[in-house]
């Protein structure tokens, strides 16, 4: 059966997923209960097992999907050290805003326009280093981690929602990571991990910080920080069904494995490079190749019958085409995101399969030369 879902977040579910594998669910228990934090308890071992993290990091459940999780992060471990924002894209500009406006910490931002990324060479890291593995919004991703220094002295936090599961984690240059069971992995919204190597933990330990801290971002104890939000035991009540559902995508990634992940992924994306290649209206929003995202794919309409419409007026244009796929059942979901430039994003992550990225691909193509005719 054709899967049209193209979203970048909820993402589309594994193949051949259906409510029946949710049935074990332990709906309507207490997620302090024996069998509750079992299963939270499995979720954070499998998934350190399976992303290959160091014995020596600690992974914990929060509340709010990765944006949750990374705001706890920034509360709770910002302000002893100047703090570096790296921005190329939505997210990655409100996490800037938010260190600005609401922790008012004065960031320096390094900021680039969407499609480019900043000079990554250039980055001082005596300061605490905030970025984005792969912009969601703007398809552009990090080549490598080689531009972060082991010897660094301040922090590396780095948002790796759309990231974890598809592209390699260079661990020892992360010191706080985030992501949500809702990319790639297909999971339920609302719940996302929080990564600490012990660097991160150190500063924890040693640093309060002077705002309020909401309940939600509070993971330390009598000093030190509270293990027991790290084995399971969450700060506050997630969905149990939501865990089952995580548990069962773990289940289909595991018995995939992680290399597997990453070839579906990056065979998903050649299927663009592909029909990019052979199609002269349409190129990647990602200015070069080696930051070309292989989840969010993004792409702009470079043919000048459109170029030459007002913004607004290529943004209805473009909109009215996916308007006709999403109606034919062809592809949802599938417009640029709302502050980035207008264009196309289809999410290229594991869950999905090439013969229905190239079944949509296909109906683009076709829908978009009958519409461009009537310009």
């Amino acid at each position: 059966m054709h899967n049209p879902n193209f979203s970048s977040g909820p993402c589309s579910k594994r193949p051949r997923w259906n409510l029946e594998f949710l049935k074990d669910a332990p709906v309507g228990r207490s997620h302090r209960s024996p069998l509750g934090k079992e299963k939270l308890a499995k979720a954070i071992t499998d998934s350190k097992r399976m992303l290959n993290i160091p014995d020596n990091y600690l992974a914990g459940i929060f509340p709010a999907s990765d944006t949750g999780a990374f705001e706890a992060a920034m509360w709770t471990l910002l302000g002893p050290r100047p703090v570096t924002a790296l921005v190329w894209e939505s997210f990655s500009e409100g996490w800037a805003n938010d260190i600005n406006k609401q922790l008012k910490l004065n960031p320096t931002i390094v900021k680039a326009d969407y499609g480019f990324l900043p000079d990554l060479n250039s980055i001082d890291w005596s300061n605490d280093v905030v970025f984005v593995a792969n912009g969601t919004t703007s398809g552009v991703k990090i080549p490598n981690w080689d531009w972060i220094p082991a010897n660094r002295e301040g922090l590396a936090l780095c948002d790796a929602t759309s990231a974890v599961f598809a592209m390699e984690i260079d661990w020892s240059k992360i010191d706080v990571l985030t992501y949500s069971w809702q990319k790639c992995l297909g999971g339920e919204a609302a719940h996302g991990m929080l990564i600490l190597s012990p660097r991160a933990v150190a500063r924890i330990e040693a640093y309060d910080p002077p705002w309020p801290m909401p309940k939600i971002f509070r993971m330390k104890k009598n000093g030190k920080v509270d293990k027991a939000i790290f084995e399971g035991d969450t700060i506050n009540t997630p969905s149990m069904l939501c865990v089952e559902d995580y548990l069962d995508a773990l289940q289909w990634a595991d018995e995939l494995g992680p290399a597997n992940l990453f070839k579906k992924s990056l065979g998903n994306l050649k299927v663009v490079e592909d029909w990019v290649a052979r199609t002269p209206w349409i190129d990647f929003l990602a200015s070069s190749k080696e930051i070309r995202s292989n989840t969010s794919v993004c792409l702009s309409v470079v043919s000048d019958k459109v170029r030459s419409l007002a913004k607004e007026d290529q943004a209805k244009f473009l909109k009215s085409v996916s308007s006709d796929l999403s109606k034919r059942g062809v592809a949802y979901d599938i417009n640029s995101y709302k502050d980035a430039p207008p264009g196309y994003r289809f999410w290229c992550g594991p869950t999905i399969d090439e013969a229905d990225l190239k079944a949509a691909l296909e109906e683009l193509e076709k829908v978009y030369n009958e519409k461009i005719k009537t310009l």
